[in-house]
């Protein structure tokens, strides 16, 4: 029998697989679908400390290999998620989940970061540095490796939790960012988040979403996401999250052969609901077909003399 269970800087999920935030909200809607106890974890809708609306509509649009959204971290803010989500996770799912944090100062990341320590099933927090810095005229928090690390410095002196820096493949070099992440303390990593897009409407010869460009996900991007995911393995020794265009078992195993010890699952759930599930449910004949009685073992399995089990 095929073990599935993996291990992210000190916490075991039972299997890899982890529906990626902003595609599983808080988990309400895919409860109605099956049991969410299948998942190794689930990473919760990218929160805020103060509720947010998003970005004004349309602001999805469809790709030939994939999605464009721009929804502008659209969430109910930190106060209602602990005061009505965490509890109602609680009754949904009983393994380790992972809060996806986001912020627009430092000290918004360390603030939101220290109010999760009492959610004590938030076992991860999955640091969203795509997230626009107020105080450098917007550019993102993760676009250079200087920015990456005061967030890793700031939320690291903020929490005992394992903290994992979700990185940006909108940058030139995401190694040296993750090696700034990682001398900063950080406990893992995830990658990637969305490429930057747009789409034009022919008709009105006007961009397809109000914010004119938005993040492309789904199986387009996942060459680019294990490509970085092997560069990432290269620079740094810390477990990673490998995230983009995941769709399948198959796409999970390459993954981790890549350095991935986990996988997000993004856009494949919109398009299926069911498709965490069906991943999982496959694991134990790609690991049999593969060779491998532990699943962890694939991890780095690509790089000559690099595999860690």
């Amino acid at each position: 029998m095929v073990d599935l269970s993996v291990t992210l800087a000190g916490v075991t999920l039972k299997n890899p697989v982890i529906p990626a935030s902003g595609t599983f909200g808080y988990g309400r809607e895919f409860a109605e679908a099956y049991d969410l106890d299948l998942l190794g974890s689930f990473s919760w809708k990218g929160t805020t400390a103060a509720p947010r609306e998003g970005n004004p509509q349309p602001r999805i649009a469809e790709t030939a290999a994939g999605m464009l959204n721009a929804v502008g971290l659209q969430n109910p803010g930190l106060d209602a998620v602990l005061r009505e989500e965490v509890p109602n996770i609680a009754k949904l799912f009983h393994g380790p989940v992972i809060a996806n944090v986001c912020g627009f100062s430092l000290e918004e990341y360390a603030e939101n970061c220290r109010r999760l320590e009492e959610a004590d099933q938030a076992a991860i927090l999955e640091i969203n540095i795509s997230c626009p810095n107020v105080h450098a005229g917007g550019k993102n928090f993760g676009s250079d490796p200087q920015s990456a690390a005061a967030v890793t410095r700031a939320v690291r002196g903020a929490t005992k939790k394992p903290v994992f820096m979700k990185l940006s493949p909108n940058v030139t070099d995401i190694a040296e960012i993750a090696r700034a992440c990682a001398d900063e303390g950080a406990d893992g990593l995830c990658l990637i988040n969305t490429l930057l897009g747009m789409r034009i409407d022919l008709n009105t010869r006007r961009p397809l979403i109000a914010n004119r460009t938005g993040g492309l996900s789904g199986p387009a991007v996942f060459p680019v996401a294990l490509r970085m995911v092997w560069d990432v393995y290269e620079a740094v020794d810390l477990p990673i999250i490998g995230c983009g265009g995941v769709a399948s078992a198959e796409d999970a195993a390459e993954m981790m052969l890549a350095g991935a010890s986990a996988v997000e699952v993004g856009a494949a759930n919109l398009r299926d609901p069911f498709a965490c599930k069906k991943i999982i449910e496959s694991l134990p004949a790609v690991c049999e077909r593969l060779g491998v009685e532990r699943i962890a073992d694939l991890t780095g399995g690509a790089h000559e003399g690099r595999a860690k089990g």
